[in-house]
């Protein structure tokens, strides 16, 4: 049977780990809310550039327009002049409307963009799980010596052998006495 995947990695070890893991997660989620603001302004910028055009060509296409329409439909209608000149005013009302709509649609959609939102929900349930998260002590197999940094420990070692710990002295050392 193989051991499990970390059995053999220490405690500090693990934390280094889990630091070191939640730290890119933590880093993965910014970035993510970055770029989603990033497609949010994108959006916006394109719905403003649109509105913009539609500004654009209702303020500059209007007097050429307005003539050459005018001067066409009195070709092929043969109204009055000033009947002409608003059915082209018209037109050019209609396609500033449109591009108008074009523009909202792009705002509306810069607007619903959930943007970071959805980061942020995710990160807190990452900090609330994490902040649930309690270790669960694995119990030791019997007759297996306790480690430390992948080592046995050389108490438990010398209690093994036969040996007798006296922590008599100063600052508490502990001195190994032989029961021979």
């Amino acid at each position: 049977m193989s051991a499990p995947v970390g059995a053999d990695r220490s405690l500090g070890q693990l934390v280094a780990s889990a630091t070191a893991e939640l730290s890119a997660l933590v880093h993965d989620e910014i970035a993510l809310a970055k770029k989603q603001l990033k497609q949010d302004v994108q959006r916006g910028l394109i719905g403003s550039a649109v509105g913009i055009a539609a500004l654009t060509v209702l303020l500059f296409s209007l007097p050429m327009l307005s003539f050459a329409l005018a001067y066409g439909f009195r070709t092929w209608i043969g109204l009055n002049m000033a009947i002409c000149f608003l059915l082209s005013f018209a037109v050019n009302v209609l396609v500033a409307v449109v591009l108008a709509l074009i523009a909202l649609v792009f705002m509306k959609k810069a607007k619903k963009g959930k943007g970071p939102q959805k980061t942020v929900a995710s990160a807190k349930q990452t900090a609330g799980v994490l902040q649930n998260a309690k270790p669960h002590p694995r119990p030791e197999p019997a007759g297996v010596l306790p480690t430390v940094s992948g080592r046995p420990y050389p108490a438990a070692a010398l209690e093994a052998e036969g040996a007798h710990l006296d922590r008599g002295g100063e600052g508490g050392t502990a001195v190994a006495r032989s029961s021979s």
